[in-house]
Formats: structure tokens, C-alpha cells, sequence
């Protein structure tokens, strides 16, 4: 832990110099969040958040990680995508035109980096199940689902940021398992702090707080998606596939769930609404602050759980069957959740 120190320090205090320099900037650019129907908040908010991470994560891996094409490869398509993000977060740009450039930087990682999902494992019990090269289609869409997922669950003070640190940090002990690549996620993950610390705590002075911005957001799933393949896929693989859905299975299943119930409704299924596991938990009484640590705790259950299969070597086809079934029952909650919204609101009054 001693060797990983210098890097962490330099991620830590990169990201906070970043969000000092750009607090009284990001007013004069455009970079703030206003408040409309659908975000109640104070003021103008710097979207500055994400900038700060991928700016420690870009310095201390620059500087600590051993080199390669992948990093390389993984920094271009993180500073792209930042970039990309960064625009929307100004200009609000239409959906067509982030998908279009979510792809790009996907192929990236696919095509440049040669790094894709084909190897599922023994999921159904039949033998392990490869597709090829059509691995290469798959991983584009799943990285593009895995960015829009977390940009997605972005709708509260510190919860993308927290579903960011579980799933990497999961990653991370699986790595670890094995003896294999620890330090990007522990620089990732010590780079995600301090914008926690200006976007949740009370301690900062009024006009300080700052949101992470679909820079963030986007840059987060990414980045989770990039590490999944790695530790999934090949020789040196840490875990199975079936685990990388218990580790990012909150944001994965309230995407795919209110997907699901937006096209049930004949909307598109990238239309904004309320209706996200964070908005539920407030229509029942939870605060913000209360609905982040429940769903957070949520959250690190599931991880915990993929944790353990994989660790007491529970068969592929059990945990993906468990997966299944839990996301089922999500989606069914939350396609009624105005039930049970309507049902503890009348026991509570």
C-alpha cells in the first residue's frame, strides 16, 4: 500500500486543485446546472465534478501506471468522452449525436484496444459460451448501455459518484484476488473524493457544491465497462462475466427497467422522467440524503453478494439464474411502484 501512496496522493490532490481552478470559471462558460422542473436545487451548480476525476485520474495514471497501448487507449476514449460530455452539459445536446459518439469512443476500447466480452462462461450449464467476434458488437452496445446507466442513476446528490466507488471497488478486490491490476482503480476511486466531498458534505460553504455533469457521469460508466472487460475477458481474467452483473447492478437494472417501462408508455426510452429508484425512494418520505444510503446500501449488498460467488466458486448458471429473477422483481416494482408509493403514504398519514 506504501508503493500505491504517491499516486493516490497526486489523484487526490489533482482532482481538488482542478475544482478549485474551476469554480469561479465554470459560471462564465456555461458549465453550471439551473434549476427547472425536474431539478430543484439552488442556484447555478458548476458541472465540474467529472472534469476534476478524469483530470487526478489522467495526472496519476500518467505518472504511475505502468504504460501501455490499453492505458493509452483508455485515456484517449476517457478524454473524448469527457470532452463530448462536457459540450452537453453546456449546449444540452440532442440524444442522437451523444449515442453517435458514445459508439465512437466504445470502438475505441473494441477495435483500437482489441479488448472485447466473447467469453461468458458456463452460464447455462452447457460448457463455457464464446462468441467470437461477435463479441465486438456486444461489448459496443454494453458499453454504451453501461454510460447511459450511470448517467441515468445521476439524479441525486452523491449517487452516481457512490455507485461509481462500489463497482470499482468491487473490481478491485476481485483484482486483487488474483494478484492483478489494483492501482488505476484505487487512483479512480481516491479521484472520485473530493467531488463527493464538494457535492454531499454540509461542511462547504454555500456556492461551493458541484454536480458531475454528464462529463462525469459518462466517464464513470465508461470507465467501469473498460475495467469489466479487463477483468473479465481472457488469460489473466479475475472473475467471471456473470459477476460483472451483480457489480453493476443497480444502475444496469433501473436503466433496462425504466427503458422498458418508457416504451411500454410509447415514449422514447431515453425521455427523462421521475420515475428512477431515487425518485420512488423520495415519493416515500426518504430525504435525498436518506435515499442515497439506501440505495447505496442496496447497492454494496448486491456487489457483496457477486463478491462472494465468486469467491466460494458458485456455478455461472446460479448466480446469472439469481440475477434474473432479481431483476424481474425490480423491474415489476418499479413498473408498480405508485402502488406501493400510494399504499405507505396512506399508512404513514
Amino acid at each position: 500500500m506504501l508503493f500505491f501512496l504517491p499516486a493516490i496522493l497526486v489523484a487526490f490532490f489533482s482532482s481538488i486543485l482542478t475544482i478549485k481552478f474551476l469554480l469561479p470559471l465554470a459560471p462564465h462558460i456555461g458549465l453550471v446546472d439551473l434549476p427547472n422542473e425536474r431539478k430543484r436545487h439552488d442556484g447555478a451548480i458548476p458541472l465540474i465534478g467529472g472534469i476534476s476525476i478524469f483530470t487526478g485520474v489522467l495526472i496519476a495514471a500518467s505518472f504511475f501506471v505502468e504504460q501501455s497501448q490499453l492505458l493509452n487507449l483508455y485515456l484517449i476514449s476517457s478524454a473524448l468522452l469527457v470532452f463530448i460530455g462536457t459540450m452537453d452539459d453546456i449546449y444540452d445536446l440532442n440524444v442522437t449525436p451523444r449515442i453517435i459518439f458514445q459508439g465512437l469512443v466504445g470502438a475505441i476500447m473494441v477495435f483500437g484496444g482489441g479488448i472485447y466480452i466473447s467469453d461468458f462462461g458456463n452460464v447455462f450449464a452447457t460448457g463455457i459460451i464464446d462468441i467470437g467476434s461477435y463479441g465486438m458488437i456486444f461489448t459496443l452496445l454494453a458499453c454504451i448501455a453501461a454510460i447511459n446507466a450511470f448517467n441515468m442513476i445521476d439524479g441525486i446528490d452523491g449517487l452516481a459518484g457512490s455507485m461509481s466507488i462500489i463497482s470499482i471497488a468491487s473490481i478491485a478486490i476481485l483484482n486483487a484476488n488474483v494478484n492483478s491490476q489494483v492501482l488505476l482503480p484505487l487512483i479512480l476511486i481516491v479521484a472520485i473524493i473530493p467531488y463527493l466531498f464538494y457535492n454531499v458534505s454540509t461542511r462547504t460553504s454555500r456556492g461551493k457544491k458541484i454536480f458531475m455533469g454528464d462529463a462525469g457521469s459518462m466517464f464513470m460508466g465508461l470507465t467501469v465497462m473498460w475495467l469489466l472487460v479487463m477483468g473479465t475477458q481472457g488469460k489473466t481474467a479475475s472473475f467471471h462475466a456473470v459477476t460483472a452483473l451483480w457489480i453493476i447492478a443497480v444502475p444496469l437494472m433501473d436503466m433496462f427497467a425504466i427503458m422498458i417501462r418508457r416504451m411500454r408508455k410509447g415514449d422514447s426510452p431515453f425521455k427523462a422522467d421521475n420515475g428512477h429508484l431515487h425518485h420512488i425512494c423520495m415519493r416515500l418520505g426518504l430525504t435525498s440524503r436518506q435515499s442515497l444510503w439506501a440505495i447505496s446500501t442496496l447497492s454494496t449488498i448486491l456487489a457483496a453478494f457477486g463478491i462472494m460467488g465468486e469467491f466460494l466458486q458458485f456455478p455461472q448458471w446460479l448466480m446469472l439464474a439469481l440475477f434474473v429473477v432479481l431483476f424481474i422483481a425490480y423491474s415489476y416494482a418499479l413498473q408498480h411502484a405508485w402502488r406501493f408509493t400510494k399504499v405507505v403514504n396512506k399508512i404513514k398519514d
